[in-house]
């Protein structure tokens, strides 16, 4: 069998939102109608059924606001571990590279809600650590994972050349690194940062069993007070689905346009 000019493709598939792209216009329109339904739905039960959705609705916006902090906090420091991850999984020092190479594998290996257990549970017999740091810290731990291999694509990504050129002009490997490379890397590394910002705010509905009141854990004292899981649930669910439809939009029209700017 010949196989000498056989390509290689790559498929990447996470677990994030899928991006709305006006290129695939199957996903696009399936986006649009998924939110005119979401939001048609939300409308429609909160006007026509006040008791209990408008008053189950009043009820989860603290919810909310705390789910978005503990997934920005996240993502923040998650960025950070991922880029120093990153960079040691390209580094030369033997040490270093196996260290991060290690620490993905790990993570990676280990299901983020036994993470979220291990820390808070078992290491909580050493260390007393209050249930929202705990739950930014296991989610930016986990992330941080995924963020390293995110930077080191983009880093990847950059033209050899341009750190030659940075290097003939007098920069050393940091400034090289900081000043060069990474400005241009941050294009690429911009939407599946996006993406993953989507996956983790879906992923903090596993903070609720930290005790953590979260927009679930919300929607669970509302349950187990009134009995009304099913209406509770439908709620959440829904709210949840806006929420990620919106974000992804938003990934879209980052990622539209980087492209643009990259074309000119």
């Amino acid at each position: 069998m010949h196989n000498g000019n056989l390509k290689v493709t790559r498929i990447e598939i996470g677990d994030g939102a899928a991006i709305p792209s006006q290129r695939d216009e199957g996903l696009f329109t399936a986006w649009r109608i998924s939110f005119i339904l979401a939001l048609g739905t939300l409308l429609y039960l909160v006007i026509s059924q006040p008791e209990p959705y408008w008053r189950l609705l009043k009820f989860l916006p603290d919810g909310i606001v705390v789910t978005f902090k503990v997934t920005v906090s996240s993502i923040a420091l998650a960025i950070v571990i991922g880029l120093f991850t990153g960079l040691g999984r390209l580094s030369r020092i033997r040490a270093i590279n196996l260290i991060a190479s290690t620490y993905v594998e790990v993570v990676r290996g280990i299901p983020l809600l036994v993470q979220l257990f291990y820390l808070y549970y078992a290491l909580g017999r050493f260390v007393a650590v209050p249930d929202m740091l705990a739950a930014i810290i296991a989610m930016s731990f986990c992330y941080g994972a995924y963020m390293g291999e995110v930077f080191r694509a983009g880093i990847e990504s950059i033209d050899k050349g341009q750190t030659e050129a940075s290097m003939s002009l007098g920069f050393n490997r940091t400034q090289t690194m900081f000043l060069v490379v990474l400005p241009q890397a941050w294009r690429t590394i911009l939407p599946p940062v996006g993406n993953e910002f989507i996956a983790l705010l879906k992923d903090t509905s596993l903070v609720s069993i930290l005790a953590v009141s979260d927009l679930l854990r919300r929607g669970r004292e509302f349950a187990s007070e009134s009995f009304l899981y099913f209406e509770t649930y439908t709620l959440v669910a829904l709210i949840y689905l806006l929420i990620t439809l919106i974000l992804s939009k938003l990934v879209s029209i980052m990622e539209e346009r980087l492209g643009r700017y990259d074309r000119r």
